[in-house]
């Protein structure tokens, strides 16, 4: 284990710069949606009406609010369907794509916790 008084050995959690990029991080990905937008973004582009589909309980209102946030982030662009169409699809910028390995391990813990949850409700509920 790291010992606070070894500083050459130190814990990297315990360095303020690398404090400082997970904190940048998640002020990039927080909220409800965003996360989730990647993730269905992953499969390709969409038009908007096939985000809001995807993902269901969301307004218009905030997955376009979302959606401009996510363009300042440069996670996402806005693309023309075709070129003589008016159509506008949302894409995954190619730092938008760097995220999948996230989102991947996020399934997967998401799943084991999900399994380390359960098995403690039902021992709870033998009681």
């Amino acid at each position: 284990m790291y010992s606070t008084q070894d500083t050459e050995h130190q814990c990297p959690l315990q360095n303020s710069k690398t404090l400082l990029k997970i904190q940048d991080a998640l002020d990039c990905l927080q909220g409800k949606w965003k996360l989730r937008i990647i993730a269905v973004l992953l499969t390709g582009p969409k038009r908007f009406k096939e985000l809001s589909l995807a993902l269901n309980t969301i307004t218009d209102r905030m997955l376009l609010k979302e959606l401009k946030t996510m363009e300042s982030q440069l996670l996402v662009n806005k693309l023309k369907k075709s070129k003589f169409s008016i159509e506008m699809e949302y894409g995954l910028t190619d730092h938008g794509k760097s995220l999948q390995p996230l989102i991947e391990n996020l399934i997967l813990w998401g799943d084991k916790h999900r399994d380390l949850a359960i098995d403690k409700w039902h021992e709870e509920s033998k009681v």
